[in-house]
Order: C-alpha cells, then structure tokens, then sequence
C-alpha cells in the first residue's frame, strides 16, 4: 500500500501547565484544554461527566528531522534494549503524535481543566473525547519490564523552584 497522506487542524490548544519538554515528573500540574472559538459549546456538552479524557496532541516544538526510524534504547540509556520507532512513545514517531489520559477537573466555557497532561503550554490538541473504560484494553495487559524502570519517576510532581 502506498502511504495515505491527509491534512488534520488542531481542535484546541493547551494553556499552562509545564512550559518545557521533560522526561519525568509530569504529575499534579494543572493545565487548561482551550476549544478553538469556532467549534460551538455544545459540543462540549456533557463532557463534565467523565473523571478523564483521552487527549491526542502534537509534539509542536520538534522539526521532522527528529525522526528516528531504527531501534534504539529509549532515553539512550543502554540498561534497556533498542527497540523500535513503534515501541517508543516520544516525539521520534513519524506524525509526531502523543496520547494522554488526563483527569478532567471542571469545565468552564471552552476551557477544560485538567491535572496530568503530559503536553506543554501552546501543544495544538488534535482530538479529544471522555475516557470510557469499556473501550480500553479487553485482556490481560502485559509488558516487559523496562517501561516501569524507565517510567517510574513519570508521574511525580514537579520539583518547585
């Protein structure tokens, strides 16, 4: 098959919250999911009933030169196995994609209020949508043991300055 190539424009941008790109501590940072003005309110309505959303952005700080199509050790640390371009989850992925799975605090207007985005203040948001449980993952989840050696300080809270 040949590679299918399509234009997509950002729904929203993210407001605050973490100003710089980082590898760990990106828990109980608040930011705001702003809906760009021309999308009506309603199409917000009844997103406050959910706990958490399922947030798809864009690595905008990075150029596509950033691109890493070959199997390296994640963060370039030789204690885990290169692995491939689709077993990363970082900005080296082709379309420069990330998913996250924010707490939704409140809403307010056009402005979402999140605490756990892993994005930066300015990301363009893609798409979003209310996590439903009922369509994650159906089995057992199973995964080697270097995500949670690698990620075990992901979700700590900032150090303050």
């Amino acid at each position: 098959m040949t590679a299918q190539s399509f234009e997509i424009n950002s729904i929203a941008t993210v407001v605050g919250g973490h100003t710089t790109p980082a590898d760990d501590h990106q828990g109980g940072v608040e930011s705001i999911i702003r809906l760009h003005p021309h999308y009506p309110l309603e199409t917000l309505q009844g997103i406050e009933e959910f706990s958490h959303l399922t947030v798809v952005w864009h690595f905008h700080r990075v150029t596509p030169d950033d691109v890493a199509l070959h199997a390296r050790s994640p963060r370039g640390d030789a204690r885990w196995p290169a692995t491939g371009t689709f077993v990363h989850r970082n900005h080296r992925r082709p379309n420069q994609l990330a998913l996250s799975f924010p707490r939704l605090l409140h809403v307010q207007g056009r402005d979402l209020h999140v605490t756990d985005l892993d994005a930066i203040d300015g990301t363009p948001v893609v798409d979003l949508a209310p996590y439903f449980p009922q369509m994650g993952p159906r089995s057992t989840v199973t995964t080697p043991a270097w995500p949670a050696e690698m990620l075990h300080r992901y979700w700590d809270t900032p150090a303050q300055g």
